[in-house]
């Protein structure tokens, strides 16, 4: 249970860490000048620059040190594996060339909020590698993408206009749109999959069934701009319902024994 919760106290600080430098990266780049979605710091001026890079560094590394004592506990090889995720933080959006800004958002979250997030953790609680927990990690990675391509498909027309070229802007709105419906179909095929050949209990993934569903609907039905944010909203809320569901069910299932 301790390295689990070393392993979330990680999971927790990066994603801070992220905001913050998303935020900051992109407010001295002027991205966020015109915005449709809630406030950043940055770009309202309601917080400095530095003040926002010093908060996403403090993130960072809070996670680096709680990363170092988890490895200390495990293998040191988890060193390279938490470099690359800080590195992946801060270059989304910062640095010469941000991959956020080519297209790659949704690669790079799917890889380190979905595989390396959930295969980590579970190598970090039993000590050895096996194969499920990284087809278990591909509806968590898809439910993270889902999150980012909504959030996307909502800044769309303002990307566009400054050169954010992300894969909504590269796809168009049609695209995009079953892009994200996909994604929810997706991680909840591979959630059944899971639970009918491997473990029962992880059916409770169905919970989040119907949020998937008024997710999609309402962007199938064409939502833009500030009607996107509620989806954005319920995007979040089918994360943790279904996400905490198919975990629950798979931890009932004996998991982690």
């Amino acid at each position: 249970m301790g390295r689990a919760l070393l392993a979330l106290a990680v999971s927790l600080a990066l994603q801070v860490g992220v905001n913050y430098a998303n935020d900051y990266s992109d407010g001295v780049r002027g991205t966020d000048d015109v915005r449709v979605g809630p406030l950043r710091l940055v770009a309202s001026g309601s917080a400095s620059p530095a003040s926002v890079k010093r908060a996403a560094m403090a993130a960072f590394g809070a996670a680096g040190a709680v990363g170092l004592l988890l490895a200390s506990m495990t293998t040191w090889w988890l060193l390279v594996v938490g470099a690359s995720a800080l590195v992946a933080g801060w270059t989304y959006t910062g640095g010469p060339r941000p991959y956020g800004y080519l297209g790659l958002g949704e690669v790079f979250v799917f890889v380190f909020f979905g595989l390396v997030a959930t295969a980590g953790t579970t190598y970090v609680v039993l000590d050895r590698w096996t194969g499920w927990p990284l087809v278990a990690a591909v509806p968590v990675g898809c439910w993270a993408c889902a999150l980012l391509v909504v959030n996307n498909l909502r800044d769309r027309p303002t990307d566009a206009d400054v050169g954010k070229r992300t894969l909504a802007v590269r796809f168009g709105d049609g695209a995009t749109r079953w892009l994200y419906g996909a994604l929810l179909l997706v991680a909840l095929v591979v959630a059944l999959a899971v639970a009918l050949w491997w473990r029962w209990s992880a059916l409770l993934v169905l919970v989040g069934a119907p949020l998937s569903w008024r997710a999609w609907r309402r962007v199938r039905q064409g939502a833009v701009g500030r009607d996107l944010i509620p989806v954005l909203e319920l995007t979040g809320r089918v994360q943790l319902v279904a996400g905490g569901g198919f975990a629950l069910g798979l931890l009932l299932g004996g998991w982690l024994t």
